[in-house]
């Protein structure tokens, strides 16, 4: 019989611990969120491996809930406050949606695909998160009406940002993704500051590209 909870436990301690991931909230959420929750049957003896798990394939999208180690080192980079209100974009299964609901005081979370939106809820429901919301939209038009937000957290790589969803951070507020430029992979963190934003990269990391935010499609002759 799988024992998750040591799992879980050393997915902290070898995994994320050892990645400068120092805000304790992070780690402790991490040691109680049970993960395997969060990802089909058959991949849950693998649920706190170090890698992405692809949680639905419906042939032309893939999606995945990020590597523990990387997820942790995202959300550090938000810098959330207790009373912080959160969006999260493409959480896929939720299981990124309750880490971030442990941290912030609200967490808008944002998914496309239906079905996926549905696992989430329901995940969340069982773990009795009561202050996340699943909502459906396009994912890189963000969901301003819940906005602004103190943090945006986008789960996989992305080509670039819109202007429209940075646009939808409080003053001060950060946005973080892999940001893929020539094939190299940042994880990156952009701030506003009134109307205008900086963006610094953090450290070398790979992701996949969440739907709607890959590369344009360049011209074939």
């Amino acid at each position: 019989m799988i024992d998750h909870a040591t799992q879980r436990l050393n997915m902290v301690e070898s995994q994320v611990r050892p990645s400068d991931v120092t805000d304790r909230r992070i780690t402790r959420a991490m040691r109680e969120i049970p993960r395997e929750n969060f990802v089909p049957g058959p991949l849950k003896s693998i649920a706190y491996a170090d890698e992405h798990l692809k949680v639905a394939d419906t042939g032309s999208t893939q999606r995945y809930i990020l590597a523990p180690r990387l997820l942790a080192k995202l959300v550090q980079l938000l810098e959330i406050e207790p009373d912080g209100l959160v969006l999260d974009i493409g959480p896929a299964t939720g299981y990124s949606t309750a880490l971030l609901a442990r941290l912030a005081q609200t967490v808008v979370s944002l998914e496309e695909d239906a079905r996926l939106a549905e696992r989430a809820q329901e995940a969340l429901s069982a773990l009795g998160v009561d202050n996340a919301v699943i909502i459906a939209g396009v994912m890189r038009n963000g969901a301003s009406d819940e906005g602004p937000y103190d943090g945006i957290l986008i789960n996989g790589a992305v080509a670039e940002v819109p202007a429209a969803l940075l646009d939808q951070l409080k003053d001060g507020g950060r946005c973080v993704a892999v940001s893929v430029e020539n094939g190299v992979g940042r994880a990156t963190v952009w701030r506003r500051h009134g109307m205008s934003y900086d963006r610094r990269p953090a450290f070398d990391a790979n992701a996949p590209y969440l739907p709607g935010f890959e590369p344009a499609a360049g011209f074939v002759f």
